[in-house]
């Protein structure tokens, strides 16, 4: 009994993350009082306490042996020179606090949220709304382009220069701001959001104001805030696409006729938007310097020039077709193409450090770009799926009556305040300075995921309505992009398979990066603190997982709303730190070639982060209509990291008998499917359902395909006791059935309804269907269709 009370007190300590000595005095009180202890048991104990707690003799008989046994068994992680740049290019933000095992949502509380200041607000309200009011999808993709009025529109209000700062002739914009400009225009048109966004997210711009030389500044980002200039960025390749670092486009440096250094470009690059109609591309290669005449080095690395697209050899004067998306994508090609070393980015400081400023630059963008289309087109869909399934009725009911369809536009409201929550906590942590470049390959992998289903379950509500293009269908080209956006910055696959845990590991747990750059610079002092500090938080997270396990979490002290879910979220992230150490303990380096165990690491992290976000955003903005939703993204976050956990054990190592275990007590189970109906209520609530959809645009244009869907939804919703009169007056046989005309005459002749209510009820019933009408077209005109 005095033994299990010992382990118990052990346990204890460790769910309490007390330090060594802590330990070696408990032992040592309660074996004085309880255990019969001889001169040798004490020499032995003695001995071990000295060896553990003094660091001279812990470094010299135990930690000096283990730096050997890593060495010699070539257990260090190899960390080549562009993963070290992606390392070093963000900041550690929340996403640490899960490699922890605690999360403190006090603090989460605490990140400022960024308020738009009048001047975005305006430009949201003014030139955002005008350039939305210039064009329709429909237009964009019948002329396969923007019209001279929209793309001078664009030049001319500066939307090429959100980032360039005001004493640049930029906007200057925050972030959030940046993010709402691309969320309203991707619910007019992808093609708008896309040729926005870009300039604004990764190239020439960014890169120019953030390590460009004076010069250069002065020179360019006038010209590129006000349109002067078109940027493009020029970094893929056919051989060169997730793994950057593979480019084969070359620069050799000579010396001209004059003596002058200068460069001599070759490349060719693929996939790049705006490169077709650029005046100035940014273009990524590797610089060599065979003949040294800048030094011994010859290979000097991924470096970044700016390049004149009237030099002679640039060819960009093709262009891709991606999908029949008709935003501008083009290769680029360059057959002996001279350009000066003023023309690196940086200027010669800027030689070699390409890959640098690009994974500075993505740490960012990811978070911003990809994630803003598609939070705007979630909400998009999100209105058309909702005010389409109240007017399109089957067997005498609105569609959103069957419970089939309720739970697909559950899940798109929940997805879509799922993804604003996550836009926003992610947008407040840039605009207070952070670069949170983890959460951010998160963003753009759940971003990207979550809205393909949003439009899958859509088109899949509308049906017919959804696979007939033409004018009418608002849902076609939002799913004939949803590849591209899964493919560009960085590919899906490979940001959930080695980003999000594989980037987060080391550079977001809190020593095995100090523990790896100690083992290289041979420091052994300091290995010695982050590795016992690493064991020490290796078994605290073990027995808080046992704690955590035995109590479902329920002595987890938290506050506020939500409290269940809260510890929920402490309990997952105390087990995923020991997970993620035991996984270390087996596979040693080898863990990062085993990407499923590295993508199931990244469920689990990235689902706590968007449950973070979704438990902020309500404490920020609690309503109780909200309340659903909140459950619904919880319980569903927690069932998807409840697979993962199972996944990972079945897989990791000789853990797999524990499998049984860990489903007898499950993180999570799927939502409850009285939720959907509870979310469908909120929806039919035209306050609540226009808040979740908020900073979508609305053409004043009555002719305007969504402009008449929301009149119609309105115009239903007047009339509803109408029309619930001439059913009930049908099933009675007060009123024969026949032609919708026919029967409001009958209603007006037995005095149901008068003639206002007549006229009224008819307007909405022909709107109603033609709302609910697909296109058609003469075989001649079909023919002849883009």
């Amino acid at each position: 009994m005095e033994t299990l009370i010992l382990i118990l007190i052990l346990l204890v300590l460790g769910y309490m993350s007390f330090p060594l000595y802590t330990y070696f005095t408990v032992v040592g009180v309660y074996s004085f009082v309880f255990f019969d202890f001889g001169v040798i048991s004490w020499l032995i104990f003695f001995a071990l306490a000295a060896l553990f707690l003094i660091q001279p003799l812990r470094i010299k008989f135990i930690t000096k042996k283990l730096v050997d046994f890593i060495n010699k068994n070539g257990l260090l992680p190899q960390i080549s020179q562009t993963e070290e740049a992606a390392l070093q290019a963000g900041t550690n933000w929340v996403e640490s606090s899960y490699f922890k095992g605690r999360v403190n949502f006090s603090e989460v509380l605490e990140e400022k949220i960024t308020e738009l200041t009048e001047e975005e607000q305006a430009f949201l309200d003014n030139e955002v709304e005008q350039l939305c009011s210039m064009t329709t999808d429909w237009e964009i993709f019948q002329d396969r382009d923007l019209s001279p009025e929209v793309w001078q529109f664009i030049k001319d209000k500066k939307f090429f220069g959100m980032i360039v700062p005001k004493k640049y002739g930029g906007l200057g914009f925050s972030a959030t701001a940046h993010s709402k400009v691309i969320e309203k225009l991707v619910s007019r048109s992808q093609v708008l959001a896309i040729t926005v966004m870009v300039p604004n997210s990764l190239g020439p711009a960014e890169l120019i104001e953030k390590h460009g030389t004076n010069e250069q500044k002065d020179k360019y980002l006038k010209d590129l805030a006000r349109g002067k200039q078109v940027p493009c960025f020029g970094l893929t390749e056919p051989n060169a696409g997730s793994d950057a670092t593979s480019i084969k486009s070359n620069g050799v440096l000579f010396k001209d006729d004059s003596g002058k250094i200068r460069i001599r470009l070759n490349f060719e690059k693929r996939y790049i938007t705006l490169g077709n109609i650029a005046t100035l591309i940014g273009l990524a290669f590797v610089l060599k310097d065979p003949e040294h005449l800048l030094g011994k080095e010859e290979n000097l690395g991924i470096t970044f020039g700016l390049v004149d697209h009237k030099k002679d050899g640039v060819d960009n004067s093709r262009r891709h077709d991606p999908l029949t998306i008709p935003f501008v994508n083009s290769p680029l090609y360059g057959k002996d193409v001279i350009i000066d070393l003023e023309d690196i980015i940086g200027g010669v400081d800027g030689i070699g450090k390409g890959w640098q400023m690009l994974v500075e630059s993505l740490s960012i963008g990811r978070g911003i770009s990809l994630p803003s289309v598609s939070l705007g087109g979630s909400k998009y869909a999100l209105n058309i799926v909702s005010s389409y399934s109240q007017l399109r009725e089957q067997f005498g009911l609105s569609i959103d009556h069957f419970e089939g369809v309720e739970e697909k536009i559950a899940k798109v409201a929940a997805f879509t305040y799922m993804l604003n929550a996550s836009r926003n906590y992610t947008l407040d942590a840039i605009d207070n300075g952070e670069k949170p470049g983890v959460i951010n390959s998160v963003m753009k992998y759940h971003a990207t995921e979550k809205f393909r289903e949003v439009i899958n379950d859509s088109m899949d509500v509308l049906g017919g309505s959804a696979i007939i293009r033409g004018k009418n269908n608002l849902l076609a080209h939002a799913y004939f992009a949803l590849p591209i956006s899964i493919t560009v910055e960085g590919a899906n696959i490979l940001t959930r398979n080695l980003m999000q845990f594989g980037q987060g590991l080391i550079k977001s747990h809190p020593y095995i990066y100090k523990e790896i750059n100690a083992l290289r610079s041979n420091n052994i002092e300091s290995f010695d603190k982050g590795f016992f500090a690493h064991v020490n938080l290796g078994y605290s997270s073990f027995c808080k997982s046992l704690f955590y396990y035995l109590t479902r979490g329920h002595i987890i002290c938290e506050k506020g709303e939500f409290t269940r879910y809260k510890q929920k979220v402490t309990w997952v992230s105390s087990e995923f730190t020991f997970l993620a150490n035991v996984a270390l303990g087996i596979l040693g380096p080898a863990l990062k070639k085993r990407e499923n165990i590295s993508a199931r690491f990244g469920d689990i992290l990235s689902n706590l982060y968007l449950i973070t976000a979704t438990l902020r955003e309500f404490e920020n903005n609690p309503k109780e209509e909200h309340k659903a939703l909140v459950t619904y993204i919880c319980d569903y976050c927690f069932n998807d990291i409840q697979i993962a956990r199972e996944e990972l054990i079945s897989n990791l190592g000789g853990l797999s008998w524990l499998l049984p275990i860990v489903k007898l007590n499950p993180f999570g189970v799927k939502a409850d499917d009285k939720l959907n109906a509870k979310i469908i209520d909120t929806l039919k609530n035209e306050e609540s359902l226009s808040e979740l959809c908020s900073n979508i645009f609305v053409d004043k244009n009555d002719e305007d395909r969504f402009a008449k869907l929301q009149k119609a939804v309105k115009l239903n919703r007047i009339n509803q006791d109408s029309f619930k009169i001439l059913k009930t007056a049908i099933k009675e046989n007060t009123v024969v059935a026949g032609e919708f005309d026919e029967m409001i005459k009958q209603l007006i002749e037995k005095g149901l309804i008068n003639k206002e209510k007549a006229a009224s009820m008819k307007e909405a019933h022909e709107l109603k269907q033609e709302v609910v009408s697909v296109d058609s077209f003469s075989v001649e005109e079909y023919k002849a269709s883009k």
